[in-house]
């Protein structure tokens, strides 16, 4: 039976790119959504050309309950998950200052404590069978740190630290842990810069233009490879020269 991987906010963008990757390796896809239903089961036919052990499974990350569910139903439908990708993410630009508790908590709960629920979820089986790979989504900004993006560049930074310490834990029952640091990529969360905004990003970046979901859905692929086999704990910045 082929390997599966759960790739969490998988219905669109980055998701959408690595959920792709890893079904024209024959790998089986569970493809996590929240609220877009409609470009889950588009994404679903797509796949299944390329990998029939792959379904569609509604949860909001940060909640442990729902979480805990799909990963089951997960495990009873497709078989134990071998791959686990962080994905699910949230921003909100604005002053700090003027960020509500609600703002906060969800932007926290979905980029940080979602990839906590999932990755506590997948792991009893993956401790079990001594094997697993569990790759986390950050950011440039959990790096450097964003003006504006305060409370999304901490949860990011918080899942480097994630990272970090998880790979430490399961290192010894052979699971590896790592994170990509994406830099500024052509996708709906940036759809809301201007064209000026947009150039200006650019210009400070040395390779010239603004990354695609396919670069960092190639990043996973080789992550969860062979090719990768000694590697655990790593950051990995696919940002185009913009953070050197």
């Amino acid at each position: 039976m082929s390997k599966v991987a759960l790739i969490t906010g998988a219905s669109r963008g980055i998701g959408k790119s690595i959920a792709m990757e890893l079904a024209k390796s024959g790998i089986g896809v569970a493809i996590n959504y929240n609220k877009s239903e409609e470009r889950a089961k588009e994404l679903l036919c797509e796949i299944k050309r390329l990998s029939s052990n792959s379904n569609i499974y509604k949860a909001d990350v940060s909640n442990e309950t729902e979480v805990t569910e799909m990963v089951h139903n997960i495990e009873s439908e497709l078989g134990n998950i071998d791959i686990l990708v962080n994905n699910a993410g949230i921003s909100q630009i604005g002053l700090f200052t003027e960020m509500t508790l609600f703002d906060i908590n969800r932007m926290i709960g979905v980029n940080l404590i979602g990839a906590m629920n999932a990755s506590k979820a997948v792991l009893p089986s993956m401790i079990h069978y001594k094997r697993g790979n569990i790759i986390n989504i950050s950011s440039i900004w959990g790096e450097a740190g964003a003006s504006c993006e305060v409370v999304y560049s901490a949860a990011k930074a918080g899942l480097i630290g994630f990272t970090k310490a998880l790979a430490k834990e399961v290192g010894p029952s052979g699971i590896r842990v790592n994170c990509i640091s994406p830099g500024v990529i052509d996708t709906e969360m940036n759809s809301g810069l201007s064209k000026a905004e947009m150039n200006e990003l650019t210009d400070g970046i040395s390779l010239c233009r603004i990354g695609t979901p396919e670069d960092i859905a190639k990043a996973v692929k080789f992550l969860i490879s062979d090719d990768s086999s000694y590697i655990t704990g790593h950051i990995l910045s696919v940002n185009g020269g913009m953070n050197i």
